[in-house]
């Protein structure tokens, strides 16, 4: 893939972006439209991952040791996370991570605008896995 066309797929794939404590991309299923809509396909990632803006995992990422609460910023709306248990609790972080490389080009150079539609879904899946959520809507 050419590097415009990676530019391309990296502003992209900076739609799905969440802060939590650093950018996390939540690449959940690569076969589904709220992605493939954007251009982000498995073989996209793959010549991003070339490019040594992202690793890319099939079976998945997980971040391990939440208490029962946390909280992630989807382009700054916060949004709580309240798992099962009280302690060791994990949230899947879908298979792709960005390297340091790609936070700093993430942070540099992502002028994009959120996807409601992506965030609805994230929102689902996690409902989905027993997690409860609760958003703090900001005044305006």
């Amino acid at each position: 893939m050419e590097q415009g066309k990676n530019r391309e797929v990296f502003a992209s794939l900076c739609q799905f972006l969440w802060m939590q404590g650093h950018l996390i991309p939540l690449i959940y299923d690569l076969n589904h439209e709220v992605y493939s809509d954007q251009g982000i396909t498995l073989p996209a990632l793959k010549a991003l991952e070339a490019t040594g803006l992202i690793s890319v995992a099939p079976a998945g990422y997980v971040k391990k040791g939440f208490g029962q609460h946390t909280r992630l910023f989807y382009f700054g709306r916060p949004t709580k996370i309240r798992f099962p248990e009280e302690a060791g609790n994990q949230l899947d972080l879908g298979h792709v991570l960005l390297t340091d490389k790609g936070k700093a080009q993430a942070v540099a150079n992502c002028d994009v605008q959120s996807n409601q539609r992506f965030y609805e879904y994230v929102i689902e899946k996690w409902f989905q896995q027993g997690l409860v959520m609760s958003s703090i809507l900001r005044k305006q």
